[in-house]
């Protein structure tokens, strides 16, 4: 009998992945780690042991791995401390015994010019450093990043950015968590999973779609960085988020997110979901 452990377990992701291991796996098999077990209280009466770990303490870590055979590490998102939170990760894992771990990084983490990749870089130097054996599941852009405020730009008749013409390969949630927990569970170790949708489109092609579903027109203006950065302080951001996002909206123009591989979809055997179909849930929801 094979333990598997999911860490972030409560996050948008880490819900999506716990959702495909009941697919393939008894759900006694799973153990699901998050700060807070009572936000997985349906998952608790599903069969799958809540366990409390937190990236922060490492004795809580220690304690949520114990007995667990493969880990699926999923990024933190205190940005600017994942590096020091893995490697808590990664260190009670080598201390609870595990076989195994897989780690959601970024698309072409060893390359990217997203500022964001360095974080990932660090946690994948500490997993080679590790001893253990290993997988890299590099996620590209969620579709969902793109219609938070789908509706209000709708309103505006604009979307803002500063991706220039560079092109997005984007999956939904759903699809990067189905090739997540596909590793998890039958990963070898040493391989390097560079994950995105199977089709990519620019932000004017978004911004058309846009208008094609919502019945008005919706114009894509493209900003520098800096200008980009700028107009998300205004709307409230703090300065340093602002200029994270400006960054990795910026780097879409260097081909940071643009992937034809195709490897999520061959992963799990199915297509991924179009930009298209994310754009009209958010505009019906």
């Amino acid at each position: 009998m094979t333990t598997y452990a999911v860490t972030g377990a409560s996050g948008q992701l880490g819900k999506f992945v716990l959702e495909e291991l009941l697919q393939k796996v008894e759900a006694n098999d799973v153990v699901a780690i998050v700060r807070d077990p009572a936000k997985l209280s349906d998952y608790a009466d599903k069969g799958i042991a809540v366990r409390q770990g937190d990236y922060d303490d490492p004795a809580s870590l220690e304690s949520a791995l114990a007995g667990v055979d493969r880990l699926l590490l999923i990024s933190g998102n205190t940005l600017g401390e994942r590096p020091r939170q893995h490697k808590n990760v990664v260190d009670a894992a080598k201390k609870a015994g595990v076989g195994y771990m897989a780690y959601t990084s970024i698309l072409k983490a060893d390359v990217t010019p997203i500022k964001l990749g360095g974080e990932h870089r660090a946690t994948e130097e500490t997993l080679a450093e590790s001893g253990l054996a290993y997988d890299l599941v590099r996620n590209g852009w969620y579709n969902e990043n793109y219609v938070g405020s789908l509706k209000a730009q709708v309103e505006a008749g604009v979307i803002t950015g500063a991706a220039g013409q560079g092109r997005v390969s984007s999956a939904a949630r759903a699809d990067y968590a189905a090739g997540a927990a596909e590793v998890l569970v039958n990963g070898k170790g040493g391989e390097i999973y560079e994950l995105a949708g199977d089709e990519s489109w620019s932000m004017e092609e978004f911004a058309a779609e846009v208008s094609r579903q919502a019945g008005r027109e919706v114009t894509y203006q493209d900003m520098s960085e800096e200008e980009y950065a700028k107009s998300l302080e205004a709307i409230g951001l703090p300065e340093y988020v602002a200029r994270i996002v400006a960054n990795s909206n910026a780097s879409v123009a260097l081909g940071a997110l643009d992937e034809r591989g195709r490897t999520l979809s061959r992963l799990t055997g199915r297509k991924t979901t179009p930009i298209g179909e994310t754009i009209a849930k958010a505009l019906n929801a």
